[in-house]
C-alpha cells in the first residue's frame, strides 16, 4: 500500500513489458472447509459458514489455473522447499462512476463464507483519494462482473481508509475489518455482506508508539492474527522493519503493548504488504512481505517461525527462489499482464482469527499492474489469482 501521505516511489512507476509464456489450463481447484452452508451473517458460536467440496474457480480470462500435481493429504508433509504458480488474468478491475472515479482496485483481503467469496480492497481515484470497496461472488468466474460496493457510502467510513484485512473473531462472534487510517483502526459487524452494517472505526492505540515515531518510515499495512492465548498486530514501515504488538485473546481489540521489531531488513527487502498465517500442515507460522527485485519489480519474500512471538527464519526469501514473483509465475494462456506480484492475501482454509492456510494447492489473490504512471495513485492496479502448481 501507500504511506499515510500518499508519497510516490520511483520504483513503483516502471513501465512493464509483455512476453508470451505457456500455462497449463485446468477447470477447477479445491477449496475444502468443514461445516454446512450459512448466511453471510455472524457464524453461531464461531461455526464454519463455508461448505465442503469443490468450488468452481474457472477464471475470467476463459482459462483456469488449478493444481497440476496431486498434493499430499493435509498434514502429511512439512513446509515445501519451493513455490511455482499459475496466474489468471485480471479478475477484479476498477469500475469508475461519477461519485467514485476510481483508477485501481488493490490490497485485497478475502474469505470464503456462506458459500460465497467476500473480498475487501483498497481503491484510489483520480483525485488521489483512498477508500475501501467490498464485493462478493459465488465462483471466481463471476468475479469480473461482481458489483463494487463503496464502503465510503457508509457515513461511518467516510475518509481515508486503506489496506483492509477481514476475519471473524470467534470469541466475540463478530466480524472485524482492520485497516490503516494513519492510525491502525478496526470496525466490526454482525454481517460482513452488508456494507452499511460496519460501525464507526476505533483506533488500536491511544497515540503513535515511540518506536514508530523513531522510524525512518511510518506505519502501515496492519495485520492481526491470533493463537490460543494472544492476538498479534503486525505492520511495516516502508523502511526495512516489520513490527509486532501483542494483547491477550481475552482483551482483544484492547490492550496492545509497545511494538517490537519482528523482522529486520532494508527498504528493498522488507517493504510493505505484510501478512502472517498459520500453516495447516506443520502448525508453524508463515510471514510474507513485499520486496523489490533487481529490476525494481515487486515480489514476495517469506519467513517461518514456530510461534508468533518467536524468531523468524528466512524461507523462500530471494528473487531467485521467492515465495511469489514474476520469476516463478506462469500466466494462463500466455497472457502476461504484470511483472509485479504485489500486495495480496493467501486463500485461507477458514475465516477466523487463526488465519490458517494449507500450502498444498495454495492460492493467492494479488494485485498486479500493466503499466507505469508518474504518480503512485494513478497506477491501474487489478486483482489476479495465483494457484500453486508445485
Amino acid at each position: 500500500m501507500i504511506d499515510s501521505f500518499g508519497s510516490s516511489w520511483p520504483l513503483r512507476a516502471l513501465l512493464f513489458s509483455s512476453c508470451a509464456l505457456g500455462c497449463a489450463s485446468h477447470e477447477a481447484a479445491m477449496h475444502s472447509t468443514s461445516g454446512a452452508g450459512a448466511s453471510a451473517g455472524a457464524a453461531p458460536n464461531g461455526g464454519n459458514g463455508g461448505s465442503a467440496g469443490v468450488v468452481d474457480v474457472t477464471l475470467g480470462t476463459g482459462a483456469a489455473c488449478g493444481d497440476s500435481l496431486t498434493p499430499p493429504e493435509a498434514g502429511a508433509g512439512g513446509d515445501p522447499s519451493s513455490f511455482h504458480w499459475c496466474s489468471s488474468g485480471p479478475l477484479i478491475a476498477p469500475v469508475a462512476t461519477e461519485a467514485h472515479p476510481i483508477l485501481s482496485v488493490k490490497d485485497p483481503s478475502v474469505v470464503y463464507y456462506g458459500d460465497r467469496w467476500h473480498v475487501f480492497a483498497t481503491t484510489a481515484d483520480k483525485n488521489a483519494q483512498w477508500s475501501l470497496v467490498y464485493l462478493s461472488f459465488a465462483n471466481w468466474a463471476d468475479a469480473p462482473n461482481a458489483k463494487l460496493n463503496y464502503l465510503s457510502d457508509n457515513p461511518a467510513l467516510i475518509g481515508y481508509h486503506a489496506a483492509p484485512q477481514i476475519f471473524f473473531f470467534a470469541p466475540q462472534n463478530k466480524w472485524y475489518l482492520i485497516f490503516q487510517s494513519g492510525q491502525p483502526q478496526y470496525t466490526t459487524s454482525d454481517d460482513l455482506s452488508q456494507p452499511d452494517s460496519w460501525l464507526k472505526p476505533t483506533n488500536f492505540f491511544a497515540s503513535e508508539p515511540k518506536i514508530v515515531n523513531q522510524s525512518a518510515g511510518g506505519w502501515l499495512d496492519f495485520w492481526v492474527i491470533c493463537d490460543d492465548q494472544n492476538c498479534h498486530l503486525f505492520f511495516a514501515d516502508d523502511a526495512g522493519q516489520f513490527y509486532r504488538s501483542q494483547t491477550t485473546l481475552a482483551d482483544f481489540p484492547n490492550g496492545f503493548g509497545d511494538p517490537v521489531i519482528a523482522i529486520q531488513g532494508t527498504k528493498e527487502t522488507v517493504f510493505e504488504g505484510g501478512a502472517v498465517y498459520r500453516i495447516q500442515e506443520s502448525g508453524r507460522y508463515l510471514a510474507m512481505i513485499e520486496a523489490f527485485g533487481p529490476t525494481g519489480h515487486r515480489f514476495y519474500r517469506s519467513y517461518t517461525a514456530d510461534t508468533l512471538d518467536g524468531e523468524w527464519t528466512p524461507f523462500a526469501d530471494t528473487w531467485d527462489a521467492p515465495l511469489a514473483a514474476a520469476s516463478n509465475v506462469t500466466f494462463a494462456n500466455g497472457g502476461v499482464w504484470t511483472k509485479d506480484i504485489s500486495h495480496g492475501e493467501l486463500i485461507r482454509t477458514g475465516f477466523d482469527q487463526n488465519l490458517t492456510v494449507s500450502l498444498n494447492g495454495l492460492r493467492f489473490l494479488y494485485q498486479g499492474v500493466s503499466k507505469g504512471t508518474p504518480q503512485y495513485f494513478q497506477l491501474p492496479y487489478r486483482l489476479g489469482l495465483l494457484t500453486r502448481t508445485y
